[in-house]
């Protein structure tokens, strides 16, 4: 991030970026209190605190809200992004469980990285949530209310962002904040934490990411009665520079008018459940078809299921997991330097996102590398 800095500060600023620079470089924090609330601004933060601890009990609910809260406003188009996404988080929490990476990972070592991706899932909502809901009371009441954001100990960085929105409505600028605040938020508190650093990051990252490629975001979409996917791959997960580049990615992939209405459709269509069944019932189910204590056989072949092999198990959220007590949040704001508006200029991504062939040779490279570590075992010992 040094680096970029330098790089930054040689780069011109457009008008819109130049008044948030103002905004940002008063640095100055108005200290909000509860006893200073009067009580519709009491009633209003109770209220928000209500909502948001009970849409964050798990993936499936806080995915549900946002879409929720899509609907109401899209305007807000991260609402739709963070869905998405989340729906991929989902997805990755019961791989943990299915017929695959239960294979190749230990049930400790399924424990650790299902506790870091719940983590971090639960996180950004506990951060957000409270922030679109201020925005909603805000329209509601047409006026700005995102004085009372410290209150949720939101970044300073969003209250000036929101702020300008307010004025503004300039929908790409909003998206690509929130993008950079939640990445950035989760920097400290997940990322560089360092549980997650040496349980996940340096041991699990490396096995499921560099061995198998295993870190795509993907987005099913209609083509007539099929489903078909795009996405992005991202091979940088403990870099912040590079999430916040792959968010910008695949929003721009996301609201591509090529892409965005046969994505949303799906999604309204489809309730999400954490299963992969979801969006691709030839290849997946929910109810385990395979043969108890067998060795695992080769099932795919060109993202089809062999003839008379079982289809691939990927459980439903609810009976994978259960759900997780999540201790206080971190205090602290990551903001700390105006440059970092920098990452809110438009870039023009350049890619059609098509992801389906990629995806598919990363199931195969599971199956192999569970070939592999089955080959390693007693002939006398059944996986």
């Amino acid at each position: 991030m040094h680096c970029l800095k330098k790089k930054w500060s040689s780069q011109k600023i457009t008008p819109e970026l130049k008044a948030i620079k103002k905004e940002l470089t008063k640095r100055f924090k108005v200290a909000i209190h509860v006893n200073q609330l009067n009580d519709a601004e009491y009633n209003l933060i109770e209220y928000i605190r209500h909502e948001t601890k009970n849409r964050n009990v798990d993936n499936v609910t806080r995915t549900n809200a946002y879409l929720d809260f899509y609907k109401r406003f899209p305007e807000i188009h991260w609402a739709f992004l963070g869905h998405m996404v989340s729906r991929n988080g989902g997805w990755n929490m019961t791989d943990l469980k299915g017929d695959l990476l239960s294979r190749i990972l230990s049930s400790e070592e399924q424990e650790q990285f299902f506790i870091f991706l719940e983590r971090g899932n639960w996180l950004i909502f506990q951060d957000i949530y409270p922030q679109l809901l201020l925005y909603e009371e805000s329209v509601k009441r047409n006026t700005n209310l995102f004085h009372l954001l410290p209150l949720f100990h939101v970044s300073f960085f969003m209250g000036a962002i929101w702020n300008y929105f307010f004025r503004s409505r300039d929908e790409y600028l909003l998206t690509i904040a929130l993008i950079v605040n939640e990445q950035s938020y989760l920097e400290k508190r997940v990322i560089q934490n360092p549980y997650y650093q040496s349980t996940v990051l340096e041991k699990l990252e490396f096995k499921l990411q560099e061995l198998l490629d295993l870190n795509q975001i993907i987005f099913p979409f209609f083509v007539r009665k099929e489903i078909q996917l795009i996405g992005q791959t991202i091979h940088q997960f403990a870099s912040l520079h590079d999430r916040i580049l792959l968010g910008k990615r695949l929003y721009e992939l996301l609201f591509d008018p090529e892409n965005y209405f046969s994505i949303y459709k799906w999604a309204i269509q489809q309730p999400h459940t954490g299963s992969r069944k979801d969006f691709w019932p030839h290849l997946f189910n929910d109810i385990n078809e395979s043969v108890p204590g067998h060795f695992y056989q080769r099932r795919i072949k060109s993202c089809r299921i062999k003839p008379n092999a079982p289809k691939i198990y990927s459980p439903i959220l609810k009976f994978a997991w259960n759900h997780v007590d999540q201790k206080e949040v971190e205090k602290g704001d990551w903001y700390a330097d105006w440059k970092v508006i920098h990452y809110l200029k438009k870039d023009m991504f350049k890619g059609n996102g098509a992801i389906d062939h990629e995806y598919c040779k990363t199931l195969e490279r599971i199956e192999f590398a569970i070939l592999a570590k089955e080959t390693l075992l007693p002939k006398k010992s059944k996986y």
